[in-house]
Order: structure tokens, then sequence, then C-alpha cells
């Protein structure tokens, strides 16, 4: 396993995270059990995994990720979680409004630990961006003092803002107030490498991706759908991939996968510390952790995929 550093923190992150959220959700989606779930955890503990990711808004995804890791030496390992703050959308959800402190006290029973190492606004859009500041940010930094949480980080929305406008304007009025970014970065969403990542490279902010591959690239026949669908807006040139399994191309030498070559693009910007997978599958943790043994493509292929999807920003 690669480690790198997660930018100011200075935390010692493997290259493959791992997520519980995402369509899995910890494998619930998948029936996995408790049994399943910690032989998932003991795997990829085991692979050289060292970065879990939870949220409490993902079920009882947080008290599953506490279970599973429940004795192992807590040095091996680093929690990063989540709390939506109730903004926009939020702001009528009961579940939100009991207050960042006491969100934070219920990670840390769910999850067993007496610290969190990143504590992550969750899903803030660029227009809610200035209140959760002004807002929850001094909470925030109260619990970082009383040494309940370690470092303070960012999540943006996956679906709403494919270009990472939140991202941006985090990193253009706040650096300093943000040791960790979370946001989408894959072959079909390169927007964040034109401003983003840059920025977070001058700033010392790490970079946790959270979905090099994930919906577009994973189901039968969505990337044909994706690809086509580039091709009529003129994104792509008709002429430049086959309306059929369209990235087949990718797959040589070490790359045995188009989801494979998912993971190595989004681990191959200098600016990204970490990429999750989530998936519920031993097998598919060991593809992506083997992937990920050397993460980058062929110089010819990864500038063909800036050159064609350079501007593209699918949201999934």
């Amino acid at each position: 396993m690669i480690y790198r550093t997660l930018g100011r923190t200075g935390l010692k992150v493997s290259l493959l995270g791992y997520g519980t959220g995402g369509p899995s959700q910890f494998g619930a989606r998948a029936g996995v059990d408790r049994a399943g779930r910690q032989r998932i955890i003991r795997r990829a503990l085991d692979l050289g995994v060292n970065l879990f990711d939870s949220a409490e808004g993902y079920g009882a995804s947080e008290e599953w990720l506490g279970d599973a890791l429940d004795g192992v030496t807590r040095e091996m390992y680093f929690i990063a979680t989540k709390w939506g703050p109730p903004l926009g959308e939020r702001a009528g959800r009961r579940a939100d409004l009991a207050g960042l402190a006491e969100s934070v006290e219920r990670s840390l029973r769910r999850l067993r630990t007496d610290y969190i190492d990143v504590m992550q606004f969750h899903g803030v859009a660029e227009a809610d961006y200035d209140a959760v500041v002004d807002r929850f940010y001094p909470t925030m930094k109260s619990l970082q003092q009383q040494g309940k949480v370690r470092f303070i980080g960012i999540t943006f929305p996956l679906k709403s803002e494919p270009r990472h406008e939140g991202a941006v304007k985090a990193l253009r009025e706040g650096p300093k107030l943000w040791d960790t970014i979370m946001l989408k970065y894959g072959f079909l969403n390169q927007r964040a490498a034109k401003e983003v990542f840059p920025m977070a490279i001058e700033h010392d902010v790490g970079v946790i991706n959270m979905a090099a591959v994930r919906l577009s690239l994973t189901r039968p026949g969505r990337t044909d759908e994706v690809v086509a669908r580039l091709k009529s807006e003129a994104v792509i040139p008709r002429g430049e991939l086959p309306d059929e399994k369209p990235f087949d191309w990718l797959i040589r030498g070490d790359v045995d996968s188009v989801i494979s070559a998912g993971y190595k693009f989004g681990a191959n910007h200098p600016a990204v510390s970490t990429v999750l997978t989530g998936t519920s599958s031993i097998d598919h943790l060991e593809a992506n952790a083997k992937a990920l043994e050397k993460p980058a493509l062929p110089a010819e292929d990864q500038e063909r995929l800036v050159r064609l999807l350079g501007d593209s920003a699918e949201p999934d």
C-alpha cells in the first residue's frame, strides 16, 4: 500500500481509503451482515488501509464501523466522519437540529473512540458556505480545542454541484479554515484539476477523493449512456470513442479493467491524498487495492482522457 500525507494534517494515509457511504451504504443494500462487515474491515486493514470514512447521515454506518474496528489498536487507523449542517434543504429535518456538539458526542459513542481524526461539515453547498463558517465553525473549533476532533474538513454536494462551486469558494475565501476537503475526481469529472487542486496544493489542504469510480463506470450500460449523451452535447467528438464499451481501450498492461483505470486516474493527481472505495465485496476491495499499487495510467492514455474529458463534470 502506498501512503500519502493528508495535507497539513501530517497524517500518513493509505492511498486507498474505505468509505461506509455511497451506493453500498457499508453493504446494507447488498445484504451484508455483521460478520460480513467485520470481514471487509479486517481485510482492508490487512491490505494496509488505514483511513475509514463515515457520517452520521449514513444510517447505522458509524455504529457498524465502530463495531468492526473494535479491538483494533486505535493508532493503526484514522477515522473521518461528518455532520450535515441544518441549512438549505436540511433545515426542516429534525434529525439535524440537535446540533454539532451533540452530533460529535454521538459519533464518538458509535465509533467507540475518544477522538475523531477528521470531522467534516457534510455536503455544504456554495450558497450555504458563509452560514456554515459563521454559525458552526466556532463550535467545531471549540471541539478541536477540547481534543474531541483533531482536524477539520468540509465536503460538498456531489449531484447539485458537480463543477465544485463550493470547493472553489472555500479555498478562495478560507483556505486556512480547512485541513481537508472531500470531493469527486475521476475521468468523467475532472473539474477539480482546473481550480480546486492547484489551490489545495498551494495551501496544503488534504484532498479526499470520494468517488473516482461510481455508478457511471460500474453499472452495465451506464457508461455507454453517459458517453452517448456527452457526444450528443458535443463534449466528446463523435468519432473519438466507440459507442459500446467506450473505455475498454484503457485495458492493457497492469490495467485489468475500466474500474482499475478509474482508480488509477483518480489517484494520479498529486493533490489527491486518498481515494475512497465503498465496496461491500472483498474481491472488489482487493482489486481496487491492487490497482493503486501503481497509481498511474500510461502517459498517452492519461493525456487522451484529459484531452477528451478535461471539461467533463458528471455528478456520479
